[in-house]
């Protein structure tokens, strides 16, 4: 059980990938409000990308802007001015008019009110002036400018007006339930008629609801074809990016303005709202279907930054310098876009963008049936995306190494950012970029992260698993590519140094414990420090023995070399603490030094629950044997042909013998390590006249043998290996061995 749960609760690639992928599923379901922030954005930034759209030529705005404040006076403008401006475009031959302007509160420019007072003082003083009389009731209904724009209104037939709806209960909390019905009366022409659902109570909890209207004057409403509201609802960073076209208030739906003006340009088809279990489903107009979201809302198709619609100044249409052309047969929004009267809006295309001109945007979407695509079947897709480049990523990114990795991740983010812009731009579908992405990076992160830590771990394993083998630095270079540390048998072309002292058991015989130990832990502590000096790694320790291995963990070309150098400084730190250990009365050690370099099996060796990394095979016990023979020819470093082979010309050798060592068929010849190349001027003689003794030797020419020998011994008179061939020399010519003779040597003892 215990190994069930071992099993299971092991971090992988694979879990992080499904857990990542299962998070960011649950995020997308409830809609997280920091990632919605994001993908908005990149809504935004798709769109404005994208470049500006050609817009339909049936919309212009007639614009309240710094030009006209200038000519015409401060907003608001008489109303008689106005009516001027409706009879101007009704002149022109406009389609419809629509006005992004409530006219909610009668005319302050009128003079209606100077009238009736003068009529009020008139009829206080008692005076009676039939004169008088008609003369007020006549400026009375010259005055009245809002009946003549209501007459304007009512000549032109083409117009409707707009309102706006109070969303909050504190902004009609003044007013009472006839206030409101009042309101209410004045924009019936806006209601929608046809209310379509398949359902018997269909859910319309999700459509935005209203308090009570702030309509136009009775007067107005009542001469005007149409009324929309112009209602806009930001994003919660306050940028427009839908426009609601149903509003319900008082248990009936109400249209918007640009809707509302379309129903009169398209000369009044069918308008009716199409409603499902979950909300609004579309809007129908005619023959075009208008997707909506649950809310009733329309998700903006914005075609460009502003001034994409013409604009023309109201003041040059009351002057006549537009010509009708431009406005026959158009829709006519009028509206501001004056700085003062802030009627500015933030879109994707900027901050300051005309209120007045979303409308027309509005217009053109649905007239040219030009819509983003954002809906069920789009999040379904969306769903698709995550799940699929998360696995893609989790599946990919495991089996890479670092930098191939960030690129392949990067190549797979590329494109799917390409893909998800080539499709906005190309089909008008949004589909989330945010997400996927999202899962994207996380899920690189993850298992990232995941690699780094157990990276680490493995750095640590193996720094602590061959602290006590090898010096830091070799450490440190492993570490930086621990795949070059293969765990696991492994063959590979190696060598192996073994030492030990000559005679340790007699000697530790003579010594307390405490002198033996710290004796012994002098002696090992030099040598270990010249095997790391030349990148080596202790293999082991055993008792007064020392094993080190060349060429493992880390590749290293020159391994023979470096074991050679090894004895040698093992030979001269020896000398060193040889003179030290007489000065102080100690005991003075001797060693014997075998190198051999072949094929050798290297990995960790051993139990799972404990093992070693060290080196086996027929190649490491003839290092061993090596080390041993060094007691038959008195000599301290012995290494075989096979190293030999490859330090010959760097290193100075003399031929020691021919031998066969015990448990080995096949003899082997076996040298003695001198110095370094370029000390061979020491050896030159010694080594010459050696070798000449042992060829003679192996021709069985006995008496020459030892001649060349004994001149061998009178350049070094302690050469034990001389002597014993003369002796070998002497025993041989008495006995003469078999014919043939190989002159080889073989070994009786370890």
């Amino acid at each position: 059980m215990k190994e069930y749960i071992k099993k299971y609760s092991q971090v992988t690639p694979l879990k992080i990938t499904f857990f990542v992928i299962i998070l960011v599923l649950a995020l997308f379901f409830f809609d997280f409000p920091l990632l919605r922030f994001m993908e908005l954005k990149t809504l935004d930034l798709r769109m404005s990308s994208r470049g500006a759209l050609p817009a339909g030529p049936e919309t212009i705005i007639a614009v309240v802007d710094e030009k006209s404040l200038t000519e015409l006076g401060r907003w608001p403008w008489p109303r008689t001015t106005i009516a001027r401006l409706m009879d101007r475009l009704k002149a022109s031959g406009a389609k419809a008019v629509g006005f992004d302007i409530v006219f909610s509160e009668p005319d302050e420019n009128s003079s209606l009110k100077t009238i009736a007072e003068l009529s009020a003082e008139l009829k206080k003083s008692g005076l009676k002036n039939s004169s008088i009389e008609n003369l007020l009731n006549k400026k009375k209904a010259t005055a009245d400018t809002d009946a003549a724009l209501a007459r304007s209104i009512a000549r032109s037939g083409k117009v409707t007006l707009g309102y706006f709806f109070h969303l909050s209960s504190k902004e009609v909390a003044h007013l009472s339930e006839k206030d409101i019905s009042d309101k209410a009366d004045n924009i019936n022409n806006s209601r929608y008629q046809i209310i379509n659902s398949l359902e018997k109570n269909p859910d319309d909890y999700a459509l935005v609801k209203a308090y009570a209207p702030e309509a136009n004057l009775k007067s107005l409403s009542a001469a005007a074809a149409n009324s929309g509201y112009f209602n806009m609802i930001p994003d919660t960073d306050g940028t427009m990016r839908w426009s609601p076209l149903v509003i319900k208030f008082a248990n009936n739906y109400y249209s918007s303005l640009s809707l509302s003006v379309l129903h009169q340009y398209l000369d009044w088809p069918q308008l009716s709202l199409n409603l499902a279990g979950y909300g609004a489903e579309s809007v129908k107009i005619g023959d075009i279907t208008i997707p909506t979201d649950e809310s009733g809302r329309l998700l903006v198709n914005y075609l460009g930054p502003a001034k994409t619609f013409p604009h023309y100044s109201i003041t040059d249409i009351l002057q006549g310098k537009i010509p009708a052309e431009k406005i026959r047969n158009k829709i006519v929004i009028v509206g501001a876009t004056a700085i003062g009267i802030y009627d500015l809006r933030v879109t994707p295309f900027g901050a300051t963008y005309p209120g007045v001109e979303i409308h027309a945007t509005v217009i053109d979407n649905i007239l040219h049936r030009n819509f983003l695509t954002h809906s069920s079947f789009t999040r379904f897709i969306d769903l698709c995306a995550i799940i699929f480049f998360g696995l893609l990523m989790g599946m990919i990114i495991p089996r890479l190494k670092a930098v191939t990795g960030i690129f392949y991740a990067l190549l797979i983010l590329v494109i799917f950012v390409a893909v998800n812009m080539f499709i906005f731009s190309k089909y008008n579908v949004w589909l989330n970029l945010i997400y996927p992405v999202f899962t994207m990076a996380f899920i690189y992160l993850g298992i990232t992260v995941y690699h780094y830590i157990k990276e680490e771990r493995e750095k640590k394993k193996i720094r602590g698993a061959f602290q006590y083998y090898l010096t830091a630095s070799v450490i440190n270079e492993m570490l930086k590519d621990p795949t070059k540390l293969k765990l696991g048998g492994d063959k590979k072309d190696l060598s192996v140094l073994f030492s030990d002292i000559r005679g340790f058991t007699t000697i530790s015989e003579k010594l307390s414990p405490e002198e033996l130990v710290h004796l012994l832990n002098e002696y090992l502590t030099a040598m270990t420090d010249v095997v790391f000096r030349h990148n080596g790694m202790l293999d082991k320790y055993m008792g007064d023995a020392i094993m080190a291995v060349f060429g493992a963990p880390l590749d290293q070309p020159d391994h023979a070399r470096r074991s050679c150098l090894t004895a040698l400084e093992m030979l001269s730190e020896l000398h060193r603490l040889q003179k030290k250990w007489q000065a102080e009365g100690k005991p003075v050690l001797n060693i014997g030094v075998g190198v051999n370099s072949g094929d050798m099996v290297v990995g960790n060796m051993g139990s799972e629950m404990r093992f070693d990394y060290t080196v086996m095979g027929d190649m490491v016990n003839l290092g061993s044997r090596l080390e041993g023979i060094n007691k038959e020819y008195g000599s301290n470093i012995i290494i075989s042909e096979f190293t030999f082979n490859v330090v010959k010309d760097s290193m100075c050798c003399r031929e020691l013998d021919w031998v066969r060592v015990k448990g080995k068929k096949l003899p082997v010849k076996i040298y003695e390590l001198l110095g370094e190349k370029k000390d061979e001027s020491k050896f030159r003689d010694f080594i010459v006249n050696f070798e000449a003794g042992l060829a003679l030797y192996r021709a069985s020419r006995w008496d020459e043998a030892v001649a060349a020998f004994q001149k061998t011994l009178s350049i070094r008179p302690e050469d034990e290996a001389s002597i014993l061939y003369i002796e070998r020399c002497k025993n041989l010519k008495e006995n003469p061995p078999p014919a043939p003779w190989d002159g080889v040597f073989t070994m009786t003892k370890k």
